[in-house]
């Protein structure tokens, strides 16, 4: 798979360009970041349904902005319900493993999670060629899994998670999004020497700060006069979103306050069966946004929301935070104290923070954010310029163009934050 002159690195994800998920999304550019020094190529699901893009048909090779892309052909079940991604999940594998099996040895495979039995496979395409692996991780699984109820904490799944992390020990490198992540790979038994921090990003060039009087989608939402709190991402069970439809139910009686939730996923319907129950007028849904109007979704918002519980804080950084401290606004985390992410909001003055679990104070906290809007003004200008002086795409890539490098001339010594 290499080229002449330059080595090749082989990515393993279900998610990549044209998807609007955040996980193909960051992918997509830190791929063609990398394309310039390495011979990049991507094995990768079929799309999903993307709004004016015409997705009827894709072929099994293409190359997009300098990255091979081997699409494999796998089903694309509705997945409102868990067997119906389970079955999706489990066709993309069983057709990544045939595609594994007929390859030449890349000089590098990273593995992501999506699904998260993709370690597996990576690690028998390098004891079938010998190749280096990298694992990068945007999330921690079975732990997010287990945390969330949704698999239970028995035998079977821990023999499972073994596994996985014995594969993530025996990885030339490990690539993980915030200390908290690194924290618990350490715990695990992963030598510390061999984990990189890279956080993910937002193309602060793409998106920036504009205006809410000058915001077309506000605009054409009729939310030009409201304080408007966005959730935009992957409605999921992560998220615990029923939690912001309880807080606007609390706050249906102050006609200055709507909540946008934009996106889609596995709770989308719940969500919105909750929604009519419950009878609120002060919350609307918005479908994903083009990537190309991304600039314009993040900065519809007076303020946005960051769930992050406090199980799942060792799993994952939400990467909707890069976006909207590129969009220059402020936001409100649920993250539980002691946590990065809870961390960065509060020393770095970037909005808010709330104790997860309490649906009253989430709502009061909203209610403060409405009434003190000079206050966040001043926190969405400080998301700006921390976006500008440490989360840019830039610094990121060239982050994880040190790791590749590092792992290439066989050496793994890291530092936190690398």
């Amino acid at each position: 798979m290499a080229s002449c002159d330059k080595p090749s690195v082989l990515f393993l994800n279900r998610s990549y360009w044209p998807d609007v998920e955040a996980t193909g999304q960051l992918l997509t550019e830190l791929c063609e970041g990398l394309a310039q020094d390495f011979s990049v190529s991507v094995m990768a699901g079929q799309p999903n349904s993307i709004r004016g893009v015409d997705d009827s048909s894709w072929s099994e090779q293409s190359i997009h902005n300098g990255v091979t892309i081997h699409r494999l052909k796998h089903t694309t079940l509705p997945k409102h319900r868990m067997w119906l991604k389970a079955i999706n999940y489990i066709s993309f594998v069983r057709s990544a493993r045939t595609f594994l099996r007929t390859i030449d040895r890349p000089d590098v495979v990273v593995f992501e999670t999506d699904p998260f039995l993709l370690p597996i496979e990576a690690s028998q395409l390098r004891r079938r060629t010998g190749c280096r692996i990298v694992g990068y991780l945007q999330d921690i699984y079975p732990d997010v899994a287990v945390t969330l109820g949704k698999i239970p904490d028995i035998w079977p799944i821990r023999r499972l998670r073994k596994r996985l992390f014995d594969i993530y020990g025996s990885c030339d490198a490990m690539v993980v999004l915030s200390e908290d992540m690194r924290q618990l790979l350490i715990a695990s038994g992963v030598k510390k020497e061999r984990i990189f921090v890279v956080p993910n990003w937002t193309d602060t060039s793409r998106v920036f700060p504009i205006p809410a009087d000058q915001n077309p989608i506000r605009r054409s939402w009729g939310l030009q006069e409201k304080f408007l709190v966005m959730y935009s991402g992957n409605l999921g069970l992560t998220q615990r979103l029923e939690d912001v439809l309880e807080a606007a139910r609390l706050l249906s009686d102050d006609g200055r306050i709507h909540f946008a939730l934009v996106g889609k996923g596995s709770q989308e319907q719940p969500l919105k069966k909750l929604h009519r129950q419950l009878g609120l007028t002060n919350v609307s849904f918005h479908d994903y946004q083009p990537h190309s109007e991304l600039a314009n979704s993040l900065t519809a918002a007076d303020l946005h929301l960051v769930p992050l519980t406090a199980g799942l804080a060792k799993c994952l950084m939400p990467s909707k935070l890069y976006g909207i401290l590129a969009a220059g606004r402020p936001c409100l985390t649920t993250a539980p104290e002691g946590t990065e992410l809870h961390d960065i909001v509060r020393s770095r003055q970037i909005g808010l923070t709330v104790a997860p679990g309490s649906v009253s104070d989430l709502a009061a906290k909203i209610r403060y954010a409405a009434d003190n809007r000079i206050e966040l003004d001043s926190m969405g200008r400080n998301a700006r310029q921390l976006a500008e002086a440490e989360y840019t795409k830039e610094l990121s890539i060239q982050k994880f163009r040190t790791v590749l490098e590092t792992v290439l001339s066989g050496s793994q010594k890291s530092t936190p934050g690398l």
